[in-house]
């Protein structure tokens, strides 16, 4: 028992040394009854007055609790002294545990008074929301500050050969909240770096505090150093939080952002986030110099459904300068700078149940061409629209014949409709070509069985548009001798259209059962021809005509040309709709032998056929034959989608369709006038094992590229990682034995090829392959690509090569873009948890911006 206590009578007069006093302390008194335990022995000194436990020592006072190898509680100072043992081997074993509250120490020794609430500990170790503290000596002072010495912090699992660690020579510890170091430094496996620190501040709240974002400091050789991403977060409630971060250059350019999130369970959530940059290029006073500003806002809100059944919120934006994403030099985010859209909605709508119950809307819309710079926005759209009511039959009963089944509908939509330019966004200027309308809808239908077999429907609409704003088309100035001009008249003004439709539709089922014993056991065939009819009248009421030329010549036009409803159509229209849908599956024998009945595939989910024949129409009475097919291959792994079109009537030397037949004009019985074949194939390692479908993709849609990584991921360079309320759970660690042999992958293909021959011109326009895949060779390394080729114009598309290092604590990546007018790399690595991300490196070559 002596060999086993003698680093704690070493201890013992240590701390005796310092608790000396020249004036008599109180007795001391224990307040509280002293619970303990231990497997070896319990024995009390009673000339010492001491008690000793040994072997798997418990002890519990208050809210103290201890454990160790060997505790010894000296009832004349209250002081409690644990340390380790050993075991037969010789190696020490059953270490102190001491908890206090919510904290917890693992050291190697320690003693604790229990008045003073003070303790020496040896060797601790302490577990701080991700953050290790592993400390030679530390001091406790009282229940919320511990002083420490010559320690390690990390956030390495490996305790005892950590990766990584910051030597603290001397601090101040405040558990759950904060320590405040001295002079600190920088190891890796266990050798210092020149990273040196005279003082340093860890984090160590379990929730979110307000404080600065240190900055990322560098060089680029455009606009030399910078101070990238720095500012200060702001944490306002549990509900939501904002950072503001800048950018400065040493040329001179800057940018500012602004990045929140919130968040109510249960409720809604959502993130919006706006980005300004101000960008100097080149040397002032010399050819090449530039100044511009690019800004980009993005904001996304959606509300639990459960939260409000009949009413729901919801915002999807992304709008800014059209440049933005290949002018930005805070990120390089290949998925936008190859997606030439921009597009946003915000929605509102409301139900108000009851009967006939009623739907109201309120949304605005942006789209946004970053290739061409016009922007069109519906600012408002308002929608309404009432439920489906049945005059004639009662509501909760069964709806037969032709009379019952007699309903209408009402719905409204107005609309305020901006179609401007990039320049002209947010001045007065983009509201010049505002234009507004409202169109009411009634339709009118009904259906009845007949022959049991065959569906007949019956209906009708009426439709009346509602405008504010009209045109008059002046006649032909002779004076002036040039085109009339067009004058554009304010005033409410509005106009009907009417029309009727009949349908009458059927299914076909065929079956094909095939001999006993064969792999496919029988084929399904299901054709759903349709024949339709439709008249519309003319509304020429609504057209005038107006003198175009100095010989006198007429020519008719609407004063509501212009307008977001279009104009009435001035044409009698009579015309045949025939349409043919098809869809093949099979019953095939299922490989699970412990399956008795077969399964189904789907052989072709569509194959369908339409045209119409226009009655009214003096020539080219049939339309083109237009014809659709797709099918899923592969377990639904592969997707194919097949279009094309026939035209029966032939073209002149000019390319305009004549009224010749095809055949007739010495061709065959139709002319393929367009195709399209689009392929998607999407498979991984996973689906070997488990016969799914399912892949870890990416998902670079909350910044408007694509869901995957065919056109690459992206780079953020001002990554908001500090806003994420949970820790990212590490991956559970796969059996490294045969790693070898099954080495995790995943493959994205997409092929797209667009044929065109409208006027006899066969030619492909488009025939493009795109690639992306990952594959990781080992469990810490993971390699990945994103490429494609252009037939028709005979190159590699956009290619990025990614390689990314799991190191334990750090993660390390490489993105590259080899070639093409962008190519560029970043590489980075970083401390994996949150609480260090500021610890990091980064480097990047920026690719060439196209002014």
């Amino acid at each position: 028992m002596f060999s086993q206590t003698n680093e704690l009578a070493e201890s013992q007069s240590e701390i005796d040394s310092i608790s000396a006093d020249s004036i008599n302390p109180k007795q001391p008194i224990l307040l509280d009854i002293i619970k303990r335990n231990a497997k070896g022995y319990m024995k009390i000194n009673k000339k010492e007055n001491k008690l000793y436990l040994y072997d798997q020592a418990e002890l519990y006072y208050q809210n103290t609790e201890l454990k160790a190898g060997i505790i010894v509680l000296d009832y004349n100072t209250n002081i409690v002294a644990a340390g380790r043992i050993k075991d037969s081997t010789g190696a020490y074993t059953q270490y102190p545990i001491f908890k206090q509250g919510g904290d917890e120490v693992n050291p190697d020794s320690l003693r604790f008074n229990f008045d003073t609430k003070k303790a020496l500990i040896w060797n601790s170790r302490s577990e701080q929301n991700g953050m290790n503290v592993i400390s030679e000596k530390t001091k406790k002072e009282n229940d919320s500050v511990y002083y420490i010495g010559n320690a390690k912090v990390t956030t390495a699992k490996d305790l005892e050969d950590p990766e990584y660690h910051i030597r603290v020579r001397n601090g101040k510890f405040i558990p759950g909240k904060k320590i405040i170091a001295g002079l600190s430094n920088l190891y890796l496996a266990g050798i210092p770096t020149p990273v040196v620190l005279p003082f340093a501040y860890f984090p160590l709240s379990k929730d979110r505090a307000t404080g600065f974002i240190f900055p990322t400091i560098g060089q680029t050789n455009a606009r030399g150093y910078f101070i990238q991403n720095g500012g200060y977060y702001f944490v306002f409630s549990d509900y939501f939080d904002i950072a503001l971060l800048g950018d400065y250059y040493t040329n001179g350019s800057y940018g500012l952002r602004s990045e929140t999130t919130y968040k109510r369970r249960y409720r809604y959530q959502g993130n919006l986030s706006f980005r300004f940059e101000n960008l100097i290029n080149g040397e002032r006073g010399l050819s090449g110099y530039s100044k511009s500003n690019i800004y980009n806002l993005r904001w996304s809100h959606s509300q639990d459904s459960k939260s409000n059944p009949n009413s729901r919120f919801s915002a999807s934006v992304n709008l800014g300068s059209s440049n933005y994403y290949t002018q930005s030099v805070n990120q390089l985010n290949t998925p936008n700078f190859l997606n030439n859209t921009l597009s946003s909605s915000i929605s509102y709508s409301k139900t108000f149940s009851g009967y006939p119950s009623v739907n109201l809307s309120l949304s605005a819309s942006h789209s946004q061409n970053t290739n061409t710079e016009k922007i069109n926005m519906t600012l408002p759209t308002f929608q309404a629209s009432m439920e489906r009511i049945y005059p004639f039959a009662k509501r909760d009963g069964i709806k037969k014949g032709l009379i019952e089944n007699i309903n209408f509908q009402y719905s409204v939509r107005g609309e305020n409709r901006i179609e401007t330019t990039d320049s002209l966004f947010l001045k007065k200027e983009m509201f010049d070509n505002a234009r507004s309308g409202m169109k009411h809808n009634i339709p009118i239908s009904t259906n009845v069985k007949l022959l049991k077999h065959f569906s007949l429907s019956l209906g009708g609409n009426y439709s009346e548009s509602w405008t504010n704003q009209t045109i008059r088309r002046n006649d032909y100035d002779n004076i002036k001798n040039e085109v009339g001009t067009i004058d554009t008249l304010k005033g409410f003004d509005r106009f009907g259209e009417y029309n009727f439709s009949a349908s009458l539709g059927t299914t076909v089922y065929g079956t094909f059962n095939l001999k006993e014993g064969k792999k496919i056991q029988s084929i399904r065939h299901v054709i759903r021809p349709s024949v339709s009819y439709g008249i519309s009248p003319s509304f020429d009421q609504y057209y005038d005509e107006y003198i175009i030329n100095a010989e006198g010549d007429t020519q008719e036009y609407s004063r509501f040309e212009g307008g977001i409803n279009g104009v009435p159509s001035n044409r009698y229209s009579s015309s045949v709709g025939i349409s043919l849908s098809n869809n093949f599956e099979a019953k095939v024998v299922d490989k699970d032998s412990t399956k008795t009945e077969p399964k189904k595939i789907k052989l072709l989910n569509n194959l369908n056929f339409s045209t119409s024949y226009n009655i009214s129409a003096d020539s080219l009475r049939w339309s083109p034959v237009r014809m659709t097919t797709g099918t899923s291959l592969f377990d639904n792994k592969m997707n194919l989608n097949v279009g094309a079109t026939f035209d029966p009537y032939a073209i002149d030397e000019d390319g305009r369709r004549i009224n010749t037949f095809n055949i007739d004009d010495g061709g065959g019985l139709f002319r393929m006038t367009s195709a399209n074949i689009n392929m998607g194939y999407s498979f991984s390692s996973k689906n070997l094992k488990e016969n799914s479908s399912e892949d870890k993709g990416f998902d670079n849609s909350r910044s408007g590229g694509r869901k995957d990584d065919l056109f690459g991921t992206e780079n953020d360079f001002s990554d908001s990682s500090y806003f994420n309320d949970d820790e990212e759970d590490d991956a559970e660690e796969e059996d490294t034995e045969l790693y070898r042999y099954s080495l995790p992958w995943d493959i994205r293909v997409a092929y797209s090829m667009t044929y065109s021959n409208a006027v006899n011109q066969r030619e492909i326009s488009n025939n493009s392959l795109m690639m992306s895949g990952n594959i990781e060779l080992s469990p810490k390394w993971k390699v990945g690509a994103s490429s494609g080729y252009d037939f028709k114009n005979k190159g590699v598309t956009y290619t990025q090569l990614r390689f990314e290092r799991d190191l334990e604590s750090w993660r390390m990546s490489f993105n590259w873009v080899p070639f093409s007018t962008r190519s560029s790399w970043y590489f980075f690595i970083g401390v994996k948890s949150s609480i260090l991300s500021d610890l990091k490196h980064d480097k990047r070559r920026e690719p060439r911006k196209i002014l």
